[in-house]
């Protein structure tokens, strides 16, 4: 244990110097650049780091890990997220540090006289230590690409059925690119609740921007029409291509006879005239 104090001491004494130590060594392994800021955030999180080892190998019963190496786990995911980058492009990160440490520790531990068993009880700590800041670096990145997702996907159903008004009593609404379930359960959900809350009472729905407009699509937005009629507003349709008016006749889950069809939104506004 004596020995051991001294090695808390040690690090307690010189956490700057070794926490850009680590960070220099880290950076010349991996033949990496990056920003002054960035070292000096790592160089930061590796100061608490130490300190916190240093009290560590005093007593083996702690069983958490100092916030600062949490929030820079989390930091590191957030700007992989924002970046676009993969979550494999931190954890490469984790074995030179760890070779790092297992250099410094046993150097260390080599001047100061400890025991093979020390040494590998510090190497042991150290380990835990990158382990739990590997598990939240991953779950952070999972969480935050997850809900970027989402974001992301309401953004783009969003965007895919825009509300124009063209009259004080017509509404077109250009239904745009590739439609999956998540984006019509979105124009069921909000695009209808968004009308009803507007005095109209034409709906011209237009298809032509639908990259997979499918027999299974066209059921849905009928479905879609059937609810806006039954709050009295009349629905037209444009832009039905050959073969999905193929597909639909040949369908038996969608009336044609029903559907109030237009090959444009001009011949549409022209109708009700």
């Amino acid at each position: 244990m004596t020995l051991l104090f001294g090695f808390s001491e040690y690090l307690r004494k010189n956490t700057n110097s070794l926490a850009r130590e680590i960070v220099g060594a880290v950076l010349r392994k991996m033949n990496l650049e990056i920003p002054e800021w960035e070292k000096e955030q790592a160089v930061i999180m590796y100061v608490e780091l130490l300190g916190f080892l240093s009290e560590l190998v005093l007593d083996e019963r702690k069983d958490t890990a100092p916030e600062a190496l949490i929030k820079w786990s989390k930091q590191n995911a957030a700007m992989q997220v924002s970046s676009g980058g993969t979550i494999s492009e931190i954890a490469v990160r984790y074995p030179p540090t760890r070779q790092v440490f297992l250099e410094l520790f046993t150097k260390i531990s080599s001047q100061l006289g400890l025991s093979l068993n020390e040494n590998v009880f510090i190497i042991k700590q150290i380990n835990t230590l990158l382990d739990i800041s590997l598990n939240e670096t991953i779950f952070a990145f999972e969480r935050l690409s997850d809900q970027l997702q989402e974001e992301n996907q309401k953004e783009l159903a969003r965007l895919s059925a825009p509300i124009a008004p063209v009259k004080d009593d017509v509404v077109v609404i250009p239904l745009i690119g590739e439609f999956s379930e998540y984006r019509l359960k979105y124009i069921a959900d909000h695009v209808i609740l968004k009308i009803s809350e507007m005095d109209v009472d034409y709906v011209i729905a237009d298809l032509s921007g639908i990259f997979n407009l499918d027999k299974e699509i066209a059921k849905y937005f009928d479905q879609i029409g059937a609810t806006l009629q039954l709050m009295g507003i009349r629905v037209l349709t444009t832009g039905l291509r050959p073969e999905v008016v193929q597909a639909v006749v040949s369908s038996q889950s969608v009336d044609p006879s029903k559907i109030e069809a237009f090959a444009t939104v001009k011949q549409a506004l022209e109708s009700l005239r």
